[in-house]
């Protein structure tokens, strides 16, 4: 549904190494980078292999204004996303594990970020 997200961010160095870490269980390797122009901000960020992105524009974030939750291939992937999440400085949000009370199989793991965003890693027959 979505081609892209731009996510503001307090220290784009700190979120881009933070989500490049994140996001690498996920099979989430792609790297674009807009260096901006007048008027719009320079913006980095990752891609799926269906060209949708996660853009990174350093500000004043609200981490009240957005949930992200990235599908997985597997629950390992999940719990490797959590791991990973974790090793570069995110809180635990949620442990890796069934959330019956969205979906029978909706397994999920939820982390905060840098700057408290709650980022989501989820696999079931529902994502």
């Amino acid at each position: 549904m979505f081609d892209h997200v731009v996510l503001t961010v307090s220290d784009l160095a700190r979120s881009v190494a933070f989500y490049e870490a994140a996001l690498r269980p996920l099979g989430v390797r792609t790297r674009v980078s807009y260096p901006g122009h007048a008027g719009h901000a320079p913006l980095e960020g990752f891609g799926d292999g269906d060209e949708r992105y996660l853009l990174l524009r350093e500000g004043k974030p609200d981490s009240t204004a957005v949930h992200l939750a990235f599908r997985a291939k597997s629950r390992k992937a999940v719990k490797a996303f959590h791991e990973a999440a974790m090793s570069a400085g995110a809180r635990d949000n949620g442990p890796p594990g069934v959330r019956e009370h969205y979906f029978p199989d909706y397994y999920a793991a939820y982390v905060l970020d840098p700057d408290g965003y709650n980022v989501e890693a989820v696999y079931g027959t529902s994502s």
